[in-house]
């Protein structure tokens, strides 16, 4: 089955060199430059391609379900509203019907209670006004009304008194004033008492009563239509507003899924990893495009050269570690391997998790490289040449000896020990304190037990700082600088054995190379000058032992130094053109 990652299709060392150099924007680029020369690869993105579009179609389209769901939720709503409102409207106008045949001779049903009550406690009503006080003209009439039932009781015999009428003394809200509502005796007693205009007024107070709540209920289901409708209305825009946003972003979703699905099969290679939140390289990523630099700066070298750094005779004495170099997959210890691979939650076997029987050397190695990452440093492409040579001479040095000792130092005010991944990401810095830089070799070095010392210095200028004895760092004395320089490489030299190189980028002040010079005669070593495009090959010679890549005219030789051993000024002069 032909695998459908995008990684496998395109060539790993091309891979490898655009992530190192360029990192996850660099390989995107490179699989848009391949996708345009390689028809397999295109044909592979746009099956991609159209699978994610299927994929956000459908997600769009859910979306768009919900929608319609909730639109067809609320019409449902609005139907049921409009049901319940239609019928409490019928049972009021029901009602209504019922009030306006009342039998006032009879309490009438009980559902017209409420309705009779609330109408009868009404308080402007007429029932419950207060009587107004009679007139002058009524008293009069009263009076004499009274003069005349007291003469006809004086004169005649008495007749049977008539039956007390019962008059209502207090009003009706009065007696309900504690909040209670009229019981069916007193409703019935109420009723009892109100004279035909009064009751006609009742009957006009109970159906207008019933009128407002249907006016009230009619309003209330009208604002509910109106919230829906709206309701409505927003969901149908933000429908629309999706299906747009959606038909204007599906390419630039489909290509941030192309983009997450290019990074995973990065991630799952081992090429890159989370730090910080970001996307970077890895130690092993760093490694293979060290060894692609070891390649490519190899073809450049004298065959001789080429011979020596593929390594001596076998020993005989293997030891099982990790893989280190691709040809060791030869001697791959298949059982421990798979088994790491399942620890780290694999399913493959990769560089991090594969174990080999590496052979051991007779032969100790220690290597010290210190290059300058000062400011200038960054002019000329002079940083990257020197990080790439430095992981070629890495490889070289590993191939040849896997139990070596490297230590890389870049140093600029201050000096700090990096690994490959950090010796990559490294950027330009200060001033250059290149006395600091010999001190921290001297401490790595003498406390080696190594038989084979090496050190190479890498810088492009003077020494322009250094760190008094207080342990601050002091710039811009550049005599007090260069001695401090001088009398740290004097310390160093007294390290044996102790094979070291001066390794100067070329530049147009020739008192940077008299600096150099003077440094690499107190050191005992070589002095090497260059152009950054052949710092590599220039390294790799000096460590493998060869001769001069490029001879070219010596200048004078400078005055010696006072405490530079005479023996050791012949290796001095010899200098390497660029």
């Amino acid at each position: 089955m032909v695998s459908e990652d995008l990684v496998d299709a395109l060539d790993r060392a091309e891979l490898i060199r655009a992530l190192a150099e360029g990192g996850v924007e660099g390989a995107r680029a490179l699989l848009r430059r391949r996708a345009e020369a390689d028809t397999e690869l295109k044909s592979r993105l746009e099956r991609l391609r159209e699978r994610l579009r299927r994929q956000a179609s459908r997600k769009v389209a859910h979306q768009l379900e919900e929608y319609d769901r909730r639109v067809g939720d609320l019409r449902v709503l609005a139907e049921r509203t409009d049901e319940d409102v239609a019928r409490r409207i019928a049972e009021l106008e029901e009602r209504l019907r019922r009030s306006r045949e009342i039998d006032w001779s009879r309490l009438p049903p009980s559902d017209l209670w409420g309705d009779l009550s609330s109408a009868l406690l009404v308080p402007e009503a007429s029932w419950n006004r207060p009587p107004a006080a009679p007139g002058l003209w009524a008293r009069l009439r009263a009076a004499v009304a009274r003069f005349v039932a007291w003469l006809k009781r004086l004169f005649s015999r008495p007749a049977p008194a008539p039956p007390p009428r019962k008059e209502r003394t207090v009003p009706l809200a009065f007696l309900a004033g504690d909040g209670r509502t009229l019981g069916p005796s007193e409703l019935g007693e109420a009723l009892a008492r109100l004279s035909g205009p009064e009751r006609s007024e009742l009957a006009g107070r109970v159906e207008g009563s019933i009128r407002a709540r249907e006016k009230a209920l009619e309003q209330e289901a009208e604002e509910k239509r109106r919230a829906a409708e709206e309701q409505r209305r927003q969901l149908e825009r933000e429908r629309e507003e999706l299906r747009r946003r959606a038909d204007g972003e599906t390419d630039r979703t489909v290509r941030d899924a192309q983009d997450r699905r290019f990074e995973r099969e990065l991630k799952e290679r081992g090429f890159v990893a989370e730090r910080g939140g970001e996307l970077a390289v890895t130690y092993g990523l760093v490694e293979r495009f060290a060894r692609l630099l070891l390649e490519e700066t190899s073809r450049q070298l004298p065959g001789d050269v080429r011979l020596s750094l593929r390594g001596g005779a076998s020993t005989g004495i293997y030891e099982k570690a990790k893989l280190r170099r691709p040809e060791e997959v030869a001697r791959l210890d298949v059982p421990s391997s798979l088994l790491e691979a399942r620890l780290a939650g694999s399913r493959h076997i990769d560089e991090g998790t594969s174990y080999v029987y590496r052979e051991i050397t007779a032969e100790r190695v220690h290597v010290v490289v210190a290059f300058d990452r000062s400011g200038s440093m960054a002019e000329g492409g002079k940083l990257e040449a020197a990080k790439k040579a430095l992981l070629a001479l890495y490889v070289a040095v590993r191939r040849r000896y896997p139990d070596a000792t490297i230590d890389v130092l870049s140093f600029d005010n201050t000096v700090s020990a990096l690994d490959l991944v950090e010796l990559w990401e490294c950027r330009p810095g200060a001033f250059t304190n290149t006395a600091e830089a010999l001190r921290a070799a001297h401490l790595l070095l003498q406390a080696s037990r190594s038989g084979r010392r090496e050190l190479f210095l890498i810088t492009d200028g003077l020494p322009e700082a250094y760190t008094d004895d207080t342990g601050q760092v002091r710039s811009g004395q550049l005599d007090v600088a260069m001695e401090r320089a001088l009398e740290r490489a004097r310390e160093l030299a007294t390290v044996a054995p102790l094979r070291s190189a001066v390794i100067l980028l070329k530049s147009d002040h020739p008192e940077y190379e008299t600096a150099a010079r003077a440094i690499a005669r107190t050191l005992g070593g070589e002095m090497v000058v260059t152009e950054p495009t052949r710092l590599g090959i220039e390294l790799l010679v000096r460590w493998a032992h060869g001769a001069e890549v490029e001879q070219r005219p010596a200048l004078p030789p400078p005055p010696p130094a006072p405490a530079a051993p005479r023996a050791r000024r012949k290796r001095v002069d010899r200098r390497m053109g660029g």
